[in-house]
């Protein structure tokens, strides 16, 4: 049976149509989205993996280059090196698609060392500190690229489950409900038009008695 209720008659058909007709090009339209979103979750899942992949690329250049200089001179000179240098600063950049927000990219600035700080000590962990500059951007650019996977992969998920509530439950439970209506409407209209033939009948029938 239908869990919808409507007012009896032409009002409640009227009002079922209206809300199945309002179901139905809702389900149309959260189809086409479901359709786009789902192609820009493709699209980032691709940037996620080229960036995951630039990532881990520059932070085995950057810890090689660490190990040399490690090995050259010790950690001590390594605790030297990482005092003379300011705490990264990175900022995500939001776009909206599809009434969703996500990151699109990042602006990573990590601080020069300062003139008058003592260099490393040797070649090697200059080159360190260089490579695990490129590190922390690539580092940045996969977060926000797995953080848009996670906003656009729910608003898929989301999408889907309202598209496949409106086609499984509401749309088949008004077109039920509209079903039971337009049937008891097309009855109580018959049993009228019975009703009003009898009594057409029965003057027709009075009528040469009262003569």
């Amino acid at each position: 049976m239908s869990t919808f209720r409507a007012p009896p008659g032409r009002a409640g058909r009227l009002r079922l149509r209206h809300g199945l007709d309002i179901a139905e090009r809702g389900a149309d339209l959260l189809d086409q989205k479901l359709r786009i979103l789902h192609a820009e979750h493709q699209r980032l899942q691709r940037a996620e993996e080229a960036a995951t992949r630039a990532w881990h690329k520059s932070l085995r250049e950057a810890e090689a280059w660490l190990l040399r200089g490690l090995l050259l001179s010790g950690e001590g000179a390594l605790e030297a090196a990482a005092e003379a240098l300011d705490p990264t600063d990175v900022k995500a950049h939001w776009a909206s698609f599809m009434g969703v927000r996500y990151p699109t990219n990042v602006s990573c600035t990590v601080p020069d060392r300062s003139p008058t700080a003592a260099a490393p000590a040797n070649t090697a962990l200059i080159h360190a500190e260089a490579a695990y500059r490129e590190a922390i951007r690539a580092a940045a650019e996969h977060a926000a690229a797995a953080a848009a996977i996670r906003i656009i992969g729910a608003e898929v998920l989301s999408t889907r489950q309202r598209v496949r509530a409106l086609r499984r439950h509401w749309i088949p439970n008004l077109r039920e409900a509209l079903t039971h209506t337009e049937l008891a409407l097309e009855q109580s209209e018959h049993e009228d038009a019975v009703r009003r033939r009898w009594a057409s009948s029965v003057l027709r029938e009075e009528r040469p008695r009262s003569q």
